[in-house]
């Protein structure tokens, strides 16, 4: 859902953002765990537009696409720069295309944005965290496109509390903690 589509609901203090780390059931189930984050969805990105990704497409690699979330949230409550934060806490960006196992170009990591504030907020936070790192992959840019994942793929660690996830149990519990 577009920022334009989540205002056009009521709620002007809603935001999103699109973030890419990995496989994205764990990235989708730390940023649900985040006090002010209305909703996440799973999908792909950032690929070529004249395909329409599906997941079997996206792990071909031969598109462009990055498995990514949308990360709604209430910027009264949470602020992107938080968000980043904790994104910054899970992910390596000093990794090129993978993630703890995921390995391949969908597996990069990146952040999105929609409107110009928020790409300047990302900006400011993405040179922040460069200047800690001698290397560093992370993309940051303009959201090109996102197709949802399928349904499968939505919400899979609720549904799956013990399936596969590059990013430890106790990382995604110090999240919750951290960022209630």
């Amino acid at each position: 859902m577009s920022e334009s589509a989540v205002r056009s609901l009521g709620c002007d203090t809603l935001s999103e953002i699109y973030l890419a780390g990995g496989c994205f059931w764990g990235l989708e189930k730390v940023f649900s765990c985040i006090k002010g984050v209305a909703d996440t969805e799973c999908g792909y990105a950032n690929g070529n537009n004249l395909i329409m990704p599906d997941y079997m497409t996206v792990c071909s690699g031969r598109f462009g696409y990055c498995e990514a979330v949308r990360v709604c949230y209430d910027r009264e409550v949470m602020s992107l720069e938080r968000i980043l934060d904790a994104f910054f806490m899970i992910i390596d960006p000093t990794l090129l295309n993978r993630q703890g196992n995921d390995r391949g170009i969908q597996y990069r990591t990146g952040i999105y944005w929609t409107d110009e504030v928020s790409g300047n907020i990302v900006m400011h936070c993405v040179a922040k965290e460069k200047r800690k790192h001698s290397e560093f992959y992370t993309e940051a840019g303009p959201l090109e496109n996102f197709f949802p994942a399928e349904d499968c793929h939505q919400k899979y660690l609720d549904r799956n509390p013990n399936g596969y996830c590059h990013i430890p149990s106790e990382e995604i519990e110090f999240i919750r903690r951290t960022f209630p």
